[in-house]
């Protein structure tokens, strides 16, 4: 077995912990999950089957190809695309199982005529742009339509600040989302917050709840940091490891300059593997619960740290960690100046899964 140089352990107890106390805080709301981008780089298959154990029966993705994927192999569940598809691909939704979520105005409305003789009505959600100003129809230009020849599984919605919880937008937002209940009586369902979403009270929660990243660690440094588990390590092997003399420069640009004899680590991640140049000359990586610091720029495939005060303990073919249970994704985010969201998605395939 070859061994990798970068790998990323992967709690699945934790996402299950994190999954159920979300839904206990929205207990009179059902708890989907969103999957969409491989799960935030965790494995959407792995994710979809470990949520199905205990009882999940909504999945959101991005893109038909996400959502095929997850059809492939499971048969059951209600998957979402929260991008929509073209026209040209309902017949492939429907055929499927899937529910493509509409986003334009026009598209609601050619979609009602084509099936207006249609024996089965075809399966849709609804996406109401209440203010974030993304994908959506816009609130403001609905009016009484007879959507009759549809089927509205879900109607939902996206806060655009949820993890501010005194943000008055919010409270604009959940609103506009009201207010167009009126021209969707039909509707099965109706989604609003997504994972910090669910601090903001139960008159935001509605028929189904959407969490993501929380899933996953994430928690925004919202109050949800005390209840959240975290759920990867990101760890790298020592490839090699070199004495230095004083003056000496460390990686591209001459940024870090020895100022003593030194001795360093070069780890086998780089900015290929997710380890954002943002952190050059800042980022952290830990042994055993001692600190080292990473020195020079991170390189596409290597990374390089300061390992002279605890050069005894650190030896070629170790992993090291950047990312732990202390030093989580909210931690290494706020170095480089970014969300947790980032810092998962940007952990690349060559990066090998190992699932605890």
């Amino acid at each position: 077995m070859i061994d990798s140089s970068a790998i990323l352990e992967i709690n699945t107890i934790n996402i299950l912990h994190n999954y159920k106390v979300l839904s206990k805080i929205s207990n009179k709301s059902i708890s989907g999950a969103t999957i969409k981008a491989n799960a935030y780089g965790l494995g959407d298959l792995k994710v979809f089957k470990i949520l199905n154990s205990v009882g999940c029966k909504h999945f959101f993705v991005a893109t038909i190809e996400e959502a095929l994927k997850l059809r492939k192999k499971y048969k059951k569940n209600n998957v979402y695309i929260l991008n929509g598809v073209d026209e040209s691909q309902i017949k492939l939704t429907q055929q499927n199982n899937l529910i493509p979520i509409i986003n334009s105005l026009n598209q609601l409305k050619n979609l009602n005529r084509k099936y207006k003789n249609s024996k089965n009505k075809i399966k849709i959600g609804i996406h109401i742009d209440s203010g974030i100003n993304r994908l959506g129809i816009k609130s403001n230009n609905l009016k009484n339509n007879n959507i009759d020849n549809l089927d509205i599984y879900l109607l939902l919605s996206h806060l655009a600040s949820s993890e501010e919880k005194n943000n008055k937008y919010n409270n604009f937002q959940n609103k506009n989302f009201f207010n167009t209940f009126k021209y969707f009586k039909s509707a099965k369902y109706k989604s609003l917050v997504n994972s910090t979403g669910v601090i903001l009270g139960e008159n935001f929660h509605y028929d189904i709840i959407r969490p993501g990243i929380s899933l996953y660690g994430g928690h925004y440094n919202t109050e949800l940091k005390k209840i959240i588990k975290p759920v990867i390590k990101l760890k790298a092997k020592v490839l090699q490891i070199k004495n230095l003399e004083k003056n000496e420069y460390i990686g591209y640009n001459q940024t870090y300059k020895t100022v003593k004899s030194t001795t360093i680590a070069i780890l086998g991640i780089g900015y290929a593997d997710g380890i954002s140049r943002k952190l050059s000359n800042k980022g952290k990586v830990f042994y055993k619960k001692k600190k080292f610091n990473i020195i020079g720029r991170v390189s596409m495939d290597s990374t390089t740290i300061d390992i002279t005060k605890y050069k005894t303990i650190i030896k070629k073919g170790i992993y090291m960690e950047l990312i732990n249970h202390e030093y989580d994704i909210e931690k290494m985010a706020k170095e480089c100046g970014t969300i947790s969201n980032e810092i998962l998605t940007s952990i690349s395939n060559r990066v090998k899964r190992n699932y605890i």
